[in-house]
């Protein structure tokens, strides 16, 4: 069977690909997490090609002692710590995610791993300089510890084919929502906030947009990118091209959810909260030979799954 760990696999991405994964026969799916950010309700149940290991992946013993004894063939790097207050409230924390990256490269080099998928992120990019954001064109110049770590972590998988040949493929993904994220992320806060009608805060004014990625766009466009060997040693952002702003989406929510609660305005975040956000995601759309999600239809998918909503 083809071995597949993925790190961080708790987490809204990571638990959708290992819940993926595990329905396809030929695959052993290993999943390590310290649950820090992600949920056991994330991961699949009930299979016998699937295994989770609590452990930190920036523990160097903790790691090898999993890849040492698997010995895979693929590795899905996505463990990070994610949330942009909580990665603004603990840049310490954030920085030792270099750690991870280093352990994950230097026992996959040793171990016989085939290639290694990185999660990235659109953080890299910074504050815009060019529309859409383009993987080889738009510079990379956030200040911010989050997407230094992820900028550093691209280095290091550059360098490490350069130097051990490891082949690599970076996703640098856009927000992505689902039915299984945290309501520590936009779309979940929103939509659970507007359910309870509660209210929904947003910082300052609302006009910063963003572009929202439904789970399994994301899922079968890296899937296939995996399977298909495409985008070897490249990057490639995953992402929805269709902005909106954080105003609308609140405005959206509670349309969708036929709810009455109001927004309420906040003081702007002090940093990492930028203007605007949008991929060039024409590779993605190659890949999956036709178009995304909108948002509605996200939302209505969430509604439909997670809460039995009907209208």
């Amino acid at each position: 069977m083809t071995k597949i760990l993925i790190t961080g696999g708790a987490g809204n991405v990571g638990g959708a690909l290992a819940c993926h994964l595990v329905q396809k026969k030929g695959y052993q799916v290993v999943v390590a997490d310290n649950l820090i950010t992600g949920s056991v309700k994330n991961l699949p149940q009930g299979y016998d090609n699937f295994t989770f290991i609590k452990c930190d992946i920036n523990n160097y013993n903790d790691v090898a002692a999993v890849m040492l004894a698997f010995k895979f063939d693929y590795v899905f790097h996505y463990a990070a710590l994610v949330g942009v207050k909580r990665t603004l409230n603990n840049p310490i924390s954030v920085l030792q995610d270099i750690d991870g990256i280093k352990n994950i490269l230097n026992l996959s080099k040793n171990t016989g791993v085939k290639r290694i998928f990185y999660s990235s992120s659109s953080e890299v990019y910074g504050e815009p300089v060019e529309f859409p954001q383009n993987e080889h064109t738009t510079p990379l110049n956030s200040r911010l510890p989050y997407a230094i770590v992820k900028n550093v972590g691209e280095a290091f998988f550059r360098s490490f084919h350069k130097e051990y040949g490891i082949d690599f493929t970076i996703f640098r993904f856009f927000n992505t929502y689902g039915p299984k994220q945290s309501t520590d992320f936009v779309v979940s806060k929103f939509i659970n906030a507007a359910l309870n009608n509660q209210d929904i805060t947003i910082y300052g004014n609302g006009a910063q947009s963003r572009t929202f990625c439904y789970i399994d766009d994301n899922i079968e466009a890296t899937t296939r990118i995996f399977e298909d060997g495409l985008y070897l040693n490249d990057v490639i952002n995953i992402g929805n091209a269709k902005e909106i702003s954080v105003l609308q989406l609140a405005q959206k929510v509670i349309r969708l959810t036929e709810s009455s609660s109001s927004i309420v305005h906040l003081d702007p975040l002090s940093e990492g909260d930028m203007t605007r956000r949008q991929p060039d995601n024409s590779r993605m759309l190659q890949v999956l030979n036709r178009d995304l999600l909108t948002i509605d239809e996200g939302i209505n998918k969430i509604l439909e799954l997670k809460y039995s909503f009907s209208k």
